[in-house]
């Protein structure tokens, strides 16, 4: 009622037809406390103008950094405008992916051509249509790993903490263990792994590189997940994988992650976009939808629905996930994203990242009290000790138009986690630590 413009004659002919009173009568059900305070607190009609004036009286209240040092999770990446451009026309920018979409032929290439792009970055095998965002993703790889015996999800204490939490929610909600590994000097401790590792382990999941930007040894997870017969699940940030080794080439039955850095601005939160992909002795377990390429009676090339394996196409006791669509247009920006920078391209973006925050990395340690937290290798985010309040230090910043890193609180001692990119420049990180000395005079 509260989208479609009924008249009033037309909902008392609704409600006379469904024996019912009122609307109210409708929600009759939900207990008084939690439903929300009637009449809402809100404004009478207003004309377009003064819409459009209170948003952007709304919009002045943001604050606009140019520069930004913020990363754990999302990312700010240089987009070429032909992205955009693409991506946002009409053909794409649906309310909803076809449910039919055997007849959309050109939803269904796009998706296709994405996992393509998905299983080149990877080395994997297949990947599927894409998921709502990197932690959904990890999450639906755990439920795809359980089997009768084996239940038991271990999570590595340096992933990202919106992962862990929502792995640990899907399992909770499955009745299936769920167990954190110990981090020891910021990585996977690996002594812990091996003692958490019996037959009732299902899945391992690592990220790659992980929440405090360092480079686990992955293959050295790959073979104590694999020697005690569980699964490998690898959580990459993709711009990483241009210049690391893949998740194929590390042992993982699974590569997940979030594509967001693939094309997409950050704006506020989302939408994001969660990728997986498997080596082809999973084909049959992997969840969602997936674009397969044929040819059709004519011997044409022609794409379709292929493996279905969620609820809406078997017995809901069968199925695997119950997830049942796709962030299509999401998907289609990172493949555009993928094809506009190439190969060469995508490598470029990856070594400036890894030169720019190793530059970084030493300005900042250099002044005193912001050692370096860990000693391993790292991509594109590192951690410091912080010598002052994080607050004062994040305000400052603040004050000269400079979006810091995130506070980290570590055995009761304050850190902070810096993320660099390609669109960071050397007098941004100059300016940086000039103003991190002030905080240590």
């Amino acid at each position: 009622m509260s989208y479609v413009p009924n008249t009033a004659r037309q909902v008392e002919k609704m409600l006379e037809s469904i024996g019912k009173n009122s609307i109210d009568d409708l929600f009759a059900d939900i207990p008084e406390d939690v439903k929300l305070a009637r009449p809402l607190n809100l404004d009478q009609g207003k004309t377009e103008f003064e819409v459009l004036e209170k948003l952007e009286a709304l919009a002045d209240k943001n604050e606009i950094f140019k520069t930004s040092f913020l990363g754990a999770g999302a990312y700010r990446h240089y987009i070429p405008s032909l992205v955009g451009h693409l991506a946002n026309r009409a053909e794409f920018v649906t309310a909803y992916t076809p449910y039919q979409a055997e007849i959309s032929q050109g939803v269904l290439k796009a998706i296709f051509e994405y996992q393509t792009t998905v299983c080149e970055l990877t080395g994997m095998d297949l990947a599927n249509a894409g998921l709502y965002d990197g932690a959904h993703a990890a999450a639906e790889a755990a439920m795809m790993f359980k089997e009768r015996k084996r239940i038991k999800t271990l999570v590595s204490a340096a992933a990202k903490p919106m992962v862990i939490e929502t792995v640990k929610t899907y399992c909770d909600s499955a009745g299936t263990p769920f167990d954190l590994i110990p981090a020891k000097d910021g990585k996977t401790d690996l002594d812990a792994l091996k003692s958490e590792l019996d037959d009732t382990v299902a899945s391992v999941y690592i990220e790659y590189p992980n929440f405090y930007g360092l480079i686990e040894d992955a293959k050295a997870v790959a073979d104590l997940v694999h020697g005690a017969g569980a699964k490998f699940i690898i959580g990459a940030y993709p711009i990483a994988l241009a210049v690391l080794k893949t998740p194929a080439q590390l042992g993982a039955d699974a590569a997940v992650g979030e594509a967001q850095p693939l094309g997409m601005p950050l704006a506020f939160g989302g939408p994001y976009l969660g990728y997986m992909a498997v080596t082809s002795a999973h084909m049959r377990k992997l969840p969602g939808r997936i674009a397969g390429q044929t040819t059709d009676k004519n011997g044409k090339t022609a794409y379709v629905l292929t493996l279905q394996a969620r609820e809406q196409h078997i017995r809901r006791e069968k199925a695997g996930s119950s997830i049942c669509t796709n962030a299509a247009l999401c998907a289609l920006t990172a493949t555009i994203y993928c094809a506009a920078m190439g190969k060469e391209g995508l490598i470029e973006v990856a070594e400036q990242c890894y030169s720019k925050a190793h530059y970084a990395a030493e300005k900042i340690s250099s002044v005193k009290g912001y050692t370096l937290t860990h000693q391993g290798e790292f991509f594109n985010e590192f951690l410091t000790a912080c010598p002052e309040e994080p607050d004062a230090l994040l305000g400052r910043l603040r004050q000269n138009g400079i979006l810091g890193g995130l506070p980290i609180e570590i055995d009761g001692k304050n850190h902070i986690l810096w993320c660099l990119t390609e669109v960071n420049n050397k007098a941004e990180i100059d300016n940086l630590a000039e103003l991190l000395k002030e905080g240590v005079k």
